[in-house]
């Protein structure tokens, strides 16, 4: 993201000095080498620059947000696991109403942990930190895909 607005501004320099898009192309790509943008992203930005576009970032694009992977949904997910951490991703998706993939890349990335084990029939997780794994038992009393109630 940073390169090609780098490159954005480049191109908005280029179009100032008052620059075809086809002398734009070679410079850029000497500049930037292999992460150079596209001859086809670089007319685009080099028209939208000539047409008095000042604002060198992307507009917003229509489409769903990507807002199901928010603070308080990590939350829910890392207090879920917290009670029972042998919980699929499948039985927290059902419990918590959120999709398997959102809870999934929360599960690995938001929270660093991984499942462990996979050879035994309980679901365990271990969580990274700084190359230093810490294996986290699940605590007792609950049984394996118990269903939490919400509130």
């Amino acid at each position: 993201m940073q390169r090609s607005l780098e490159q954005r501004m480049a191109i908005k320099f280029c179009v100032k000095l008052e620059k075809s898009a086809a002398e734009t192309i070679p410079m850029l790509k000497k500049a930037f080498g292999v992460d150079c943008l596209s001859d086809r992203q670089i007319f685009r930005w080099h028209k939208a620059f000539a047409e008095c576009r000042e604002d060198v970032n992307d507009e917003n694009r229509a489409g769903r947000p990507s807002t199901s992977s928010s603070d308080d949904n990590v939350k829910r997910v890392r207090d879920l696991l917290n009670i029972d951490r042998r919980l699929s991703v499948r039985l927290i998706s059902e419990t918590l109403n959120i999709t398997k993939t959102i809870v999934h890349e929360i599960v690995s990335e938001s929270l660093g942990m991984r499942k462990v084990n996979q050879n035994s029939s309980q679901s365990k997780y271990e969580v990274l930190r700084g190359g230093i794994g810490l294996f986290l038992e699940a605590r007792p009393g609950l049984q394996m895909g118990q269903r939490l109630r919400k509130g």
